[in-house]
């Protein structure tokens, strides 16, 4: 009889450890890594997230930027981390969607690897022209298209979503046009508006400037549903249904946190996007907060690799 007794009592001990874990969370700051470089849209996420976590835990959530390969490296770190809370990855569409669809020796698996907490923000991605483009409609645009081979588009580098979108575009539409790498959206904005290229896939948020400024033209959202206060169809409405491209943010812990941690802070996260403060910061700059349970978070990421692997091996993209 105490042969079984052993092993209840040590399950039952487990339990409660867990439980005065979860209850004594968080002890010690919180280091949440932003995988890229300072400045932009997803250190401005994690960093006003963080200063609401910092507030209603009692405690500093510190945001460390840990840039390099296309937020590899600090995915990576995350990952290899212990699944105790205190190491959190603000992740985004590049590592947990493009990333793993483009390069088969990544180090880290993006499901298996890591565990899903809450959705945090969207930023939809928009087509624009150089304003010398003689087209005010997506369908124009692809009408020049056909009838002008060899236009050319540029992204932030190789396998970047604005590199993805376009070759999206040019697939659905039948049409030729050039590919032109840059080392990031700046650079590549800056030859769009030059007229060195025509036209590009970029974020809103970065794009919406340079339209007030009369700089680029846009032609289409590309959302599934129109997105309040933007006046523009979506590329689906332009013809071509299933065109999304759209930015989104996320926090993840180490694969191995107990259920309750990760149930208190998607509570804290969900909490903190409710402020009227935050979302009225992350609208300013084109973001949409959401705030979304674990599983609705798993839930998309699969959809997102398995939405960009199909794109990357339709278009035939290899990693240099």
């Amino acid at each position: 009889m105490r042969r079984f007794l052993i092993p209840f009592a040590a399950a039952a001990l487990l339990v409660v450890s867990q439980g005065t874990q979860a209850q004594a969370f968080p002890n010690k700051p919180i280091r949440l890594v932003a995988p890229f470089a300072p400045g932009g849209a997803l250190d401005l996420i994690a960093r006003g997230i963080g200063e609401k976590m910092s507030v209603s835990m009692g405690q500093s959530v510190i945001v460390e930027n840990r840039a390099g390969a296309s937020g590899a490296i600090g995915s990576e770190a995350v990952a290899r981390s212990a699944p105790d809370g205190y190491t959190l990855l603000l992740g985004a569409t590049t590592t947990h969607g493009i990333n793993p669809a483009l390069n088969p020796k990544l180090t880290y698996d993006p499901v298996k690897d890591f565990t899903p907490i809450s959705l945090v923000a969207t930023i939809p991605h928009i087509l624009v022209v150089n304003p010398s483009v003689p087209a005010n409609s997506l369908q124009e645009f692809v009408q020049l298209a056909k009838s002008k081979p060899g236009m050319a588009f540029g992204s932030a580098g190789n396998g970047s979503p604005h590199h993805l979108a376009g070759e999206m575009l040019k697939m659905m539409a039948h049409i030729d046009v050039v590919h032109v790498p840059y080392k990031g959206s700046g650079p590549a904005m800056v030859d769009l508006i030059a007229g060195q290229t025509q036209f590009m896939s970029v974020e809103l948020t970065a794009a919406a400037p340079h339209l007030k400024a009369g700089k680029l033209r846009a032609l289409a959202i590309a959302t599934a549903k129109r997105v309040p206060g933007v006046d523009l169809p979506t590329v689906a409405e332009s013809g071509y249904p299933g065109f999304e491209v759209t930015a989104w943010y996320a926090i993840f812990g180490p694969v191995g946190m107990p259920d309750e941690l990760a149930s208190r802070l998607n509570a804290e996260i969900v909490k903190a996007l409710a402020t009227p403060d935050l979302r009225d910061r992350l609208q300013k700059v084109g973001a949409t907060p959401v705030g979304s349970s674990a599983a609705e978070l798993a839930a998309h990421v699969r959809a997102e690799l398995a939405r960009w692997t199909q794109v990357v091996n339709a278009a035939g993209i290899k990693v240099e």
